[in-house]
């Protein structure tokens, strides 16, 4: 039985304050931050069903907003990455043409090396996680991998703030160290 239910009715009064902050604090552009809120809140309504409850409401919305978020700055880079190229061309003797293309890095074009860096990277990752403490590899990816709020693993822990920062900080710099060791080298 899922321990967490949905309102979407109060998600404004509840929320969206929040879930502005939250969006202001990454973007920095008032009227994207709105657009943004608003698409999360679109967004859930549209997958209310599939929320099963094992995260709060609030929870849930955050890390629906955090992929909006993201695909803003994808969509921001991509458009970065254009450059437009002109050519002129004769089809026939007496006619003079203008193409313009656009040349765009393709985000899905990776190669073969790639992945297998890709590949190599997170095995790196993981291997390194294992070495941690249980208390540190857990916290470490709830809060780095898995993003969840401070506030969400300090309960679900029973742990201070405090407390967390100071695992957080001890778990990362062994995983720098680890990384050193075994993935730069």
């Amino acid at each position: 039985m899922p321990k967490h239910q949905i309102n979407p009715e109060k998600w404004i009064d509840r929320y969206s304050d929040y879930l502005f902050n939250f969006t202001i604090a990454r973007i920095s552009d008032r009227e994207i931050a709105k657009d943004l809120v608003q698409d999360t809140f679109f967004a859930a309504l549209k997958s209310k069903k599939n929320f099963k409850g094992e995260a709060s409401e609030r929870t849930w919305l955050i890390s629906i907003l955090k992929r909006k978020i993201i695909d803003h700055y994808r969509k921001i880079n991509s458009k970065k990455g254009q450059a437009e190229v002109r050519m002129t061309y004769n089809s026939t003797e007496t006619e003079d043409g203008d193409w313009l293309e656009e040349r765009i890095a393709d985000p899905f074009d990776k190669t073969a090396e790639d992945t297998l860096e890709n590949n190599e990277l997170g095995e790196a990752i993981y291997s390194c996680l294992e070495k941690l403490p249980e208390k540190q590899a857990l916290i470490f990816k709830m809060k780095t991998i898995e993003g969840l709020e401070t506030e969400v693993i300090c309960n679900e822990l029973n742990i201070t703030a405090s407390n967390l920062w100071v695992i957080i900080h001890r778990a990362r710099t062994a995983m720098a160290q680890c990384m050193e060791k075994t993935w730069f080298n």
